[in-house]
């Protein structure tokens, strides 16, 4: 059963974008989400429309241009980054820098918010860390390096952080990008779960358009011309995906809940 809590998430009037000395770049403007814990969100659009730098902006890894975000009843740039580091938890697709961890090591530093300055881990961050391998299928890994593992097994891995971190919002990154089939419908099952039985928020950029279809609870939809939120089902009812891309090659198919390539009558 869904939360009926408060919002864990609520954008007013956000505009995005880059700020140099001699211009402003907006992105995208007059963005409104109100969003609820226990879902799962895809952000969908095409490429270089600004999906990562909505995602850099709502964890404050960039500053906003104008607007307002709150999470968890607070505004986003009164937190602290430590205190944020307690809230939200981000999964980026960059590979992760030569080094000589293991993955029982990256894991752990997940609990870096929560542990003292020498990092001692305690008995409770080491059953989260357990509890994350678990619900990730990852502790055959724990003993492996990070260099050694593919590139889905580095995916889990981070996911597995993430959840150490323990963190009532997950925010991801394109984590499918290098993945094959087999191990993004892997993923996409597991944040799914995720959400369903931890209450996460999960906020996951994606081209992976038809999945996002069936596992999503809410979608954003970024184009050129609006941003449009909302529960998957009532944005399918409205119509509101086929705004998603303004293309001949390809239309969403309402009865078959999935975009599909257009015929070309002429053949």
């Amino acid at each position: 059963m869904k939360s009926m809590s408060k919002h864990i998430l609520k954008v007013s009037n956000l505009s995005i974008g880059y700020t140099s000395k001699s211009e402003v770049k907006t992105i995208a403007s007059n963005l409104n989400i109100e969003l609820k814990a226990g879902n799962l969100v895809c952000l969908l659009g095409e490429n270089g429309i600004g999906k990562s730098t909505l995602l850099r902006t709502l964890t404050k890894v960039q500053p906003t241009l104008n607007g307002e975000i709150v999470i968890d009843s607070t505004k986003l740039e009164t937190y602290s980054y430590a205190n944020l580091a307690k809230i939200v938890s981000l999964v980026l697709t960059e590979r992760l820098p030569d080094s000589s961890l293991t993955v029982f090591e990256l894991v752990a530093l997940g609990r870096q918010p929560y542990t003292n300055w020498i990092g001692y881990l305690t008995t409770e961050d080491l059953q989260i860390i357990e509890l994350a391998f678990e619900k990730t299928s990852t502790k055959h890994l724990m003993n492996s390096k990070c260099y050694e593992l593919s590139d889905g097994q580095l995916q889990k891995v981070l996911i597995a952080r993430a959840l150490a971190q323990n963190t009532p919002i997950i925010v991801l990154d394109e984590p499918t990008a290098h993945l094959d089939l087999h191990h993004t419908i892997n993923t996409f099952s597991l944040l799914k779960n995720l959400a369903t039985d931890f209450q996460k928020t999960i906020i996951v950029s994606t081209h992976e358009v038809n999945l996002a279809l069936q596992l999503a609870d809410e979608l954003w939809l970024m184009t050129p011309s609006k941003f449009i939120s909302g529960k998957t089902s009532k944005l399918i009812k409205d119509n509101d995906i086929g705004h998603l891309f303004d293309s001949d090659l390809i239309s969403y198919d309402k009865a078959l809940n999935q975009f599909t390539i257009k015929h070309n009558s002429k053949n």
